[in-house]
């Protein structure tokens, strides 16, 4: 796991984009802790930038930028699952290894079946490919988006990095995208491709950008792509095919030269990897958080389960007093705003004061398997958004936010559903914060992004396709990716897997979704694996007491203290209990980074 940067322009000398290339890495020095390397091709205008976290072959021969026939250079940020089993094909096949990096089976892949390779790999990825016998730059990123690729194609320069601060060092690449505060404040994050930089944009996932350094051609290709369907319709058999899965999946992702642990919140699906990554290694670590608040305290699940399978426990205890000590540090961890994801920066901190270089965690299997609230709601919101507009425009003007919301539904197909159903701040109420056009504000929503058609799928699937596509690809993952690696801790999505994912998406949604309780199907499973408390529950978000710790916080008030009257009314209406924290925290971080880019 690493962190990549690089430029390509053959206009600028090699020595200026080696120091912007050397800077972009430094910025990124958290994700990359163990090693930094670089690679120049002067005669192509091409610099390659490293910062590595060592998990598979710590020697320094996983040292990167890495080359293979002489020919092949490649910045690399994830980890290969199945690199053992490709790695004996290609051995096989006549290729030769020098390292026991998956790294090098990447670059041996590439250059026996080019960019059919791809569609081989089983993992998490994002990395930059240079050809120095085609002359060409390819930027791939994994399937499913877990791992991060930024990048902005700008008159003759391509660039990129796995994060968007590292993007400061490139003086063309500075105007601010003035609408992200607009997609920021409907959203609680900024939908991919968006940023908050004007040229750059995200990778799409399962796709490739490659670039022709002599002809300065480009172009974006997919390698990858999941469809649902109901292939799998008979009980017995979904349930074996699920256990098969997961557990294939569980064992590939604890493969690392380093400590692996397993994020245990006491809820079904970390209760289900805990118990599942017990079997494949002999003694397992699970971490948990907990408050002293009974409300939000999960310790008595944990236990339970720590009990069954004989882990080695270890616990964070944390308070409101080093929350709130500990929250600029969060905030200024941010790389894109987002309303959640606070936790996960507690509990990689706690990961890797503790030696863990990676975790197992959860995500996936809500979006997989119908853990939300939207999959019994999609029904009721499909059937709304036929609603005249008129009527769904007046909604606006109601003081609550589930009513409220209601006007979102005149965006039509899931971009309307989805802010509809997770949306923070209607387009009305924006336009008022900012200070903008109403009419203005719709129209940013209405342009960008720009999401597929799926009103083909069923209530379930449809509802399972927007978190699966939307919330867990623009919050959930890119929040576990960027807060972790800020301690140096590689935060793995066995859920979110090929195997996984094509047994989830095959499934009959009649047997997917249905049940007495949310995530019935994956609940049954693996019934007899987990406690009885484990089953019996329910579903509580892995979060902590944000608002009333919120509330407490003098760097809060001083964030409050300068910022608009807009901001300041709603704080306002957030200490009297009129607003719900995610709401607080999205303004909050419009008004950091406003400030932030104030003072530089």
């Amino acid at each position: 796991m690493c962190r990549i940067a690089g430029i390509i322009n053959k206009n600028l000398p090699i020595g200026e984009i080696e120091s912007m290339v050397k800077e972009m890495c430094r910025l990124q020095k958290h994700g990359g802790p163990d090693d930094e390397g670089l690679y120049t091709d002067d005669a192509a205008g091409l610099v390659l930038g490293n910062r590595r976290l060592s998990l598979l072959d710590l020697s320094q021969n996983g040292h990167m930028p890495m080359q293979y026939a002489n020919r092949y250079h490649i910045t690399y940020n994830g980890e290969l699952y199945n690199f053992k089993s490709l790695k004996n094909e290609l051995i096989q096949l006549g290729h030769r290894f020098q390292t026991d990096t998956d790294t090098e089976v990447i670059l041996a892949a590439y250059d026996e079946w080019n960019t059919l390779a791809f569609r081989k790999f089983m993992g998490m990825y994002a990395f930059a490919l240079w050809d120095s016998h085609t002359k060409e730059v390819l930027l791939v990123r994994d399937p499913f988006g877990i791992k991060p690729l930024y990048y902005a194609s700008h008159k003759h320069q391509i660039s990129f990095a796995s994060e968007v601060r590292a993007f400061a060092p490139v003086p063309t690449l500075q105007a601010e995208n003035k609408h992200w505060p607009v997609y920021m404040m409907a959203y609680g994050h900024i939908p991919e491709p968006i940023t908050t930089l004007e040229a750059v944009r995200s990778l799409n996932k399962g796709c490739f950008f490659k670039y022709h350094t002599v002809s300065e051609q480009c172009s974006i290709q997919s390698f990858s792509h999941y469809s649902y369907s109901s292939q799998i319709t008979q009980r017995s058999f979904v349930q074996e095919s699920i256990s098969d899965s997961l557990h294939q999946s569980v064992k590939s992702h604890l493969l690392a030269d380093a400590p692996v642990g397993v994020f245990l919140s006491g809820g079904l699906d970390s209760s289900i990897l805990s118990v599942l990554a017990a079997k494949h290694r002999q003694q397992i670590s699970t971490l948990s958080i907990d408050f002293n608040e009974p409300s939000f305290s999960e310790r008595a699940f944990q236990e339970r389960v720590v009990q069954k399978i004989d882990s080695q426990h270890l616990s964070l205890l944390l308070t409101k007093a080093s929350f709130q000590e500990n929250l600029p540090h969060v905030f200024k961890a941010m790389d894109m705003p987002s309303c959640d994801g606070i936790n996960t920066w507690f509990i990689a901190q706690f990961a890797a004061n503790k030696g863990f270089k990676a975790v197992l965690s959860g995500i996936g299997a809500d979006e997989l398997f119908g853990g939300y609230p939207s999959f019994n709601r999609m029904h009721l919101a499909r059937m709304a958004q036929h609603l005249p507009n008129l009527l769904l425009d007046i909604a606006k003007y109601n003081g609550n936010k589930r009513i409220n919301r209601l006007s979102y539904l005149q965006l039509k197909g899931i971009k309307g559903l989805y802010l509809f159903l997770r949306g923070m701040f209607t387009p009305h109420e924006i336009a008022r914060q900012l200070g903008a056009y109403e009419k203005d504000v719709w129209q940013s929503l209405q342009m960008s992004p720009v999401f597929m058609e799926v009103d083909g799928l069923n209530n379930g699937n449809q509802a399972s396709w927007m978190e699966y596509n939307l919330y867990m690809q623009n919050q959930l993952l890119r929040d576990a990716d960027v807060m972790s690696m800020q301690h140096g801790v590689e935060i793995r999505v066995p859920f979110v897997s090929n195997e996984m994912v094509s047994t989830a998406f095959s499934i009959a949604p009649q047997l997917k979704y249905n049940g007495k309780q949310n995530k019935q199907l994956l609940a049954d499973t693996f019934a007899h694996d987990l406690p009885a408390e484990i089953l019996q529950r329910k579903k509580m978000g892995f979060g902590f007491p944000f608002a009333e710790w919120l509330k407490g916080s003098d760097w809060i008030q001083s964030i409050i203290q300068d910022a608009n009257q807009g901001t300041k009314a709603c704080y306002q209406r957030f200490l009297n209990g009129q607003l719900h924290w995610a709401q607080m925290m999205t303004l909050l971080l419009v008004e950091y980074k406003h400030q932030s880019l104030t003072e530089r």
